[in-house]
């Protein structure tokens, strides 16, 4: 049934929550790449060993586990810290919770994909910005970040895709998302297949549009570059 059984708007309202928490976590996922990357490349061995730490233990951890340990570990210690101070129990909020448990995820992503694009940068562009008598900032402002956008778009472009189907972890901590909205509409008419084949519909829809985008980015910024 095209309405099914009347969850469809359910579903839909779960889609939009979903597609909200993609886009914020990315935000996030963005920033911290772009401070790992740039961590890792400064001559600061403080900051590139942090960077490393960072970006080694998120990426050797499954995503499910990081999500029910920020989440509910998280939730734990805020109150454990609370009590010591006479606070009311604190409630952590799912949504908050999973947004930023996405981006911290994928930022140690970011981080490499950025560090990759920063260095394909050629040193002669460089070199030359500083030669002009620009300073290392209006450097990399003005020459390195839009060279590597385009060395950046394939792997950001993955990234991204991956990072839009993790969403679905946020169903774990009680999150009313797409997938959560789909168990418990599936659940109601014990037709859970039916449910979960739109989630996976809408999902498809996210991955599809995505892709789209992607490639008309990647010919913008290739514009001009000759192809080997």
């Amino acid at each position: 049934m095209l309405d099914l059984h009347g969850y469809l708007p359910f579903i839909l309202k779960g889609f939009a929550l979903t597609v909200e928490v993609a886009l914020l976590s990315l935000l996030i996922a963005m920033v911290l790449g772009l401070a790992g990357a740039l961590a890792k490349l400064s001559a600061s061995r403080t900051l590139r060993l942090a960077a490393t730490v960072y970006t080694t233990i998120i990426r050797g951890i499954p995503d499910l586990v990081l999500m029910t340990l920020i989440f509910f570990g998280g939730q734990m210690l805020i109150n454990q810290a609370g009590d010591s101070m006479g606070w009311d129990y604190i409630d952590v909020d799912p949504f908050v919770s999973g947004v930023i448990t996405i981006g911290f995820i994928f930022g140690a992503y970011m981080t490499e994909t950025f560090r990759g694009a920063i260095l394909a940068v050629p040193r002669g562009e460089i070199e030359a910005g500083h030669a002009f008598g620009m300073s290392p900032l209006r450097v990399f402002i003005r020459i390195t970040l839009p060279a590597s956008v385009r060395h950046a778009l394939p792997g950001f472009g993955n990234n991204w895709l991956v990072l839009a189907k993790t969403t679905a972890l946020v169903s774990v901590i009680g999150l009313q998302d797409m997938v959560y909205n789909a168990g418990q509409a599936g659940g109601a008419t014990r037709e859970p297949f039916t449910f979960y084949f739109v989630v996976a519909m809408l999902f498809l829809l996210i991955t599809t549009v995505s892709e789209v985008v992607l490639s008309r980015l990647s010919r913008r910024y290739s514009a001009g570059v000759r192809k080997v």
